[in-house]
């Protein structure tokens, strides 16, 4: 049976980095005992490393081996050959993009890129290191992928700008599928621009910087084959987006921003593992206490339950069919309901706003450079990005992308005309006018909301870098945007591998209701 060879193949994975965990940590505890080092540290380190190992072996038993949940939905979806094969070309293609991630671009030299995205005091590079997180590429590595997804969803994002705009592409989306096409292309070609200006701009960078090895410094082979390398790259990342869509599972364009972030996860763990100490509140020299990682545990579990919930989050307007004459029979309406997202824009507020607090540091930071003063000294300081000036300007512009994202893609009138046209009402509002104004009423209060939630969200990692004195690319990944977006696609795949699930008669993840709260509406 394919399942019980799957089982097989994980089982020895993880036995044997379980029983690698194990063996060194007990092995770094006994020789720090007998050495007498048992009060830096190093012996609390191995114990934990080995409960670690036992705690890896002890999940995969319970969920492939013991009769669980888990393996009930393994064994459900190993008996579906066509779902099957969806996940393994989704995860086939996933792959072939962290290959393309580690092909370097021509002529960079990557131990002064690594010395250059790893300076503290290089406010572009910090803020490029910041954008990457959320866009799956990677601008410190410059490799083949360098530049990401991030062009193609801006390219998307003017576009549904310029839907609500232009009456010629407000008039290709209203022709339905082939419309939708057309506008697809035309998101294309601006994306093919957009990669060009930017992997321009990028190697300019990379030629001021002295990134380049010295022989390539004024070659315009080398700087062409850059610029042509980044787009390139893009437009393939964009490719398989667009195939996982076709012939995968989940959202292909989410999966890669996804893949890139998770990547980056064990890092900033065993960044924060070695930065760890015995005691509770931590030694000197930038040590973590066992109260600092509780504080760090927690608030992962906070954002994870919150993201759960704003994502989930619906508001459902109930709505009566009118009564219909079908023959010489009168057939009673039906009642059902409209659901509101309560995070009607998703992550887009939050990229928004990381995306734009980036410059007023950068531009600061600059003038400190050019017109040293008291003025451009105390701005810069203000917009450091764990500083208050910094969360305050932060937070309002999460509230303003919130409201501006939905009052863009939110359309009351729309709406309220199609419920008119199928013959449905809210009770007690006349239909037209009144329940168009009645549906923004209500946006608007449930998107005030669902923006709090996003602000408080994405100040965490703030408050963790703060309070608990974390570096902030550690506290980044275990709370905030990034852990935002990953749970996001995640609850998106999961939805639609227990839709293949439910609609072949299957258990989906949550057993009898066969349904996860809050996903169908």
């Amino acid at each position: 049976m394919l399942f019980q060879r799957f089982r097989l193949l994980v089982g020895m994975i993880v036995a044997a980095v379980a029983l690698w965990l194990i063996a060194t940590g007990l092995s770094d505890a006994y020789e720090s005992y007998s050495g007498g080092a048992a009060a830096s540290g190093i012996v609390l380190g191995g114990i934990m490393r080995a409960v670690f190992g036992l705690l890896i072996l002890g999940a995969y038993v319970w969920a492939l081996w013991a009769e669980s949940r888990v393996k009930t939905v393994m064994e459900n979806i190993f008996s579906i050959p066509e779902l099957l094969k969806k996940l393994a070309f989704t995860l086939g293609l996933l792959c072939i993009y962290r290959v393309g991630f580690h092909v370097p671009l021509a002529g960079l030299d990557q131990s002064a890129m690594q010395i250059w995205g790893e300076d503290k005091g290089n406010v572009f590079s910090q803020a490029l290191a910041q954008a990457s997180m959320l866009t799956g590429g990677s601008f410190q590595r410059s490799s083949l992928f360098g530049l990401g997804i991030m062009p193609y969803i801006s390219a998307s994002i003017i576009f549904q700008l310029l839907v609500t705009v232009v009456p010629a592409l407000e008039k290709l989306r209203k022709e339905g599928p082939a419309g939708q096409k057309k506008i697809q292309e035309y998101t294309r070609y601006a994306t093919v621009a957009l990669c060009i200006i930017q992997a321009t701009f990028w190697m300019m960078t990379m030629r001021g910087n002295r990134l380049l090895y010295p022989n390539y410094l004024d070659s315009k082979l080398i700087f062409m084959m850059g610029v042509v390398s980044l787009t390139g790259g893009t437009i393939f990342l964009m490719w398989l987006g667009e195939q996982i869509d076709e012939y995968g599972i989940g959202n292909g364009i989410s999966l890669i921003i996804m893949a890139g972030i998770v990547v980056r996860l064990p890092t900033a763990v065993a960044k924060l593992y070695t930065m760890s100490d015995a005691s509770l509140t931590g030694g000197g020299g930038g040590q973590v206490g066992l109260l600092q990682i509780a504080f760090v545990v927690l608030s992962f579990v906070f954002v994870v339950a919150g993201s759960i919930l704003i994502t989930q989050g619906q508001r459902r307007i109930p709505v009566q069919q009118a009564k219909q004459v079908r023959g010489r029979r009168m057939t009673a309406g039906g009642r059902h309901f409209v659901p509101l997202r309560i995070n009607h824009g998703g992550v887009m507020p939050i990229i928004f706003a990381s995306s734009l607090m980036i410059f007023p540091n950068m531009m600061f930071s600059w003038m400190g450079r050019s017109w040293h003063n008291a003025f451009t000294r105390t701005m810069s300081e203000a917009f450091q990005m764990t500083s208050y000036t910094y969360t305050v300007c932060y937070v309002g512009m999460i509230f303003f992308f919130a409201f501006f994202w939905t009052t863009v893609q939110f359309r009351p009138k729309e709406m309220a005309d199609q419920l008119r046209d199928h013959g449905s009402f809210i009770p007690g509002l006349r239909p037209g006018r009144r329940t168009a104004e009645y549906l923004e009423k209500v946006m608007g209060r449930i998107t005030y909301c669902g923006a709090a939630f996003l602000a408080v969200i994405a100040v965490i990692p703030m408050v963790i870098a703060t309070l608990a004195n974390i570096p902030y690319d550690v506290s980044s990944f275990l709370g905030g945007t990034g852990l935002l977006i990953l749970v996001s696609v995640a609850l998106d795949l999961v939805q639609r591998i227990e839709a293949n699930l439910v609609m072949r008669n299957y258990d989906g993840f949550l057993g009898g209701s066969t349904r996860i709260k809050g996903a169908y509406g």
